[in-house]
């Protein structure tokens, strides 16, 4: 078994890129199982089934295929998970195998970017719940600035936002123990409150059967589809912007399995956590707004704007500042482990001797604020689709890499060499540079040409399956013999 001492000091490792020994592997199943319910109890997800209703789908159609795409994507998060808790290393390192030790950049920070924009959006909601919340309590919070605006939102709006980014960087300085310990106490909370908003909407519109009798009227394309069109034109691309929802986790996964117990707590963890709690909250977004639609006339999708409306309510004031407190620790776990932690080790892993992980996690929270995740709201579903292309081609390579041609066995001290198995040409697989170039395009030349709109429709699938299988065909004349038992710490 390879010992920490045993590694390479060289410009690829640092402590926090390191594989993790295994007395510091603590998380069992209900840690990772955690880890899920906190990520997927969110306002993305909440609002999620009302865009796919927005479009045309009823209830039941946006649940399957939230639930579906969930599924889909579950397999490439174990195959990566695997790698994390079989060698204890994180996603950079761990992409080495495939791209190459320089290489694994082009992945690595693709990855982080797309983070950084959904740390964005995801503070851009936490303030906008503080910014609630501060009004209900304190009226004058409003007035701050003036009514001056920049960009549509006023003073206050920017303080919440910048208040709750505060909240994110303060657990990122305190590190990963400080990110277990959140997920672990938030999840039950998390579940029990969202129940509670189910029951409170059933209570006050005399039962669920009546929510779910009069869910139709929340969609707003009422065109009719046949069979064959409703499935290319509606339901395969919100199955494709589901399991881009996700592709994100499905590449750097290992950033926290590399923690796991066993392969059995990453695999059950990931597998209950996800499959269950996305679908609910899902659910329960679709059943509450239902209920808005039969108490105010009006389909509230934002929770956020709900509970103000509720904080405003003299019936239901404290249920209002109680929920919407709820939304913000689930706010605040989904940001820190889905959208914090994968950019602060693709930035170290640029200078590992130079940027630790807080210091990442800083690049990240600063981009998250640059990108204007106000903006980056409106183009939902589009970017969605539009970067799942991206990553679908990069998990096709390292699906392809780490079970087909590695057969689950990895060169562990030369992931961290610079002249071992995984340097390549100066640093990269060109084999894998050309599958990833050849994925990308295969998903947006339907962007471009309408005859290939399926390909773009589908982006994550498309780019999958054909990185995949270039990357097989280019790798396999010259696969590397990987029938021993590989090397772990």
């Amino acid at each position: 078994m390879i010992q920490r001492e045993d590694l390479p000091d060289s410009q690829l490792i640092n402590a926090d890129l390191a594989p993790t020994p295994v007395a510091a592997r603590t998380w069992t199943l209900w840690n990772i199982a955690s880890l899920w319910v906190g990520m997927s109890v969110c306002i993305p997800t909440y609002m999620l089934a009302a865009s796919m209703i927005g479009s045309g789908m009823n209830w039941w159609q946006s649940l399957a295929a939230i639930f579906l795409g969930n599924a889909v994507v579950l397999v490439p998060l174990m195959i990566s998970g695997h790698a994390g808790t079989k060698y204890g290393i994180p996603f950079p390192a761990f992409v080495r195998s495939s791209f190459g030790i320089r290489g694994a950049h082009i992945p690595s920070i693709m990855r982080a970017l797309i983070a950084c924009g959904w740390f964005g959006i995801q503070t851009w909601i936490g303030g906008l719940a503080i910014h609630e919340i501060i009004s209900a309590l304190w009226p004058g919070w409003s007035l701050l600035g003036h009514g001056a605006s920049f960009m549509g939102y006023s003073l206050p709006h920017f303080l919440g936002f910048f208040i709750f980014w505060l909240m994110n960087m303060y657990f990122v300085w305190a590190g990963t123990e400080s990110i277990k310990w959140m997920e672990t106490v938030a999840a039950p909370f998390l579940i029990v409150m969202g129940i509670v908003l189910l029951i409170w909407a059933a209570r006050k519109v005399g039962g669920l059967g009546v929510i779910l009798n009069r869910s139709d009227e929340l969609i707003q394309n009422q065109t009719a589809l046949s069979g064959g069109q409703f499935f290319l034109k509606l339901f395969i691309p919100w199955l494709t912007a589901m399991v881009g929802f996700w592709a994100t986790l499905s590449m750097n996964i290992p950033d926290f399995t590399r923690f796991a117990r066993s392969q059995r707590d990453q695999m059950l963890g990931q597998g209950i956590g996800l499959l269950t709690t996305m679908p609910l909250f899902a659910f329960i977004g679709v059943a509450v707004t239902s209920a808005t639609l039969i108490l105010y006339g009006e389909a509230i999708w934002n929770p956020v704007t709900l509970l103000a409306k509720l904080t405003s309510e003299n019936d239901s004031p404290l249920l209002g500042i109680l929920v919407m407190l709820v939304l913000l620790i689930a706010t605040l776990s989904t940001n820190i482990a889905a959208n914090v932690v994968s950019p602060a080790n693709s930035f170290s892993n640029l200078a590992p001797k130079k940027i630790t992980f807080r210091m990442g996690g800083l690049i990240a929270g600063i981009i998250g604020i640059l990108i204007f995740p106000w903006k980056l709201l409106e183009m939902y579903q589009a970017w969605l689709i539009t970067y799942s292309g991206l990553l679908g081609a990069a998990i096709g390579i390292i699906m392809c890499d780490y079970v087909v041609i590695r057969k689950r066995n990895l060169n562990l001290p030369d992931l961290y060499s610079e002249s071992g198995e995984y340097a390549f040409s100066r640093g990269f697989n060109p084999k894998a540079m050309i599958a990833i170039f050849a994925g990308i395009f295969a998903a947006l030349i339907g962007k471009v040409v309408p005859a290939l709109v399926f390909l773009f429709n589908g982006a994550w699938f498309s780019a999958a399956i054909v990185a995949f299988g270039v990357y097989l065909v280019l790798m396999k004349p010259a696969r590397l013999a990987a029938d021993g038992p590989g090397n772990q710490v």
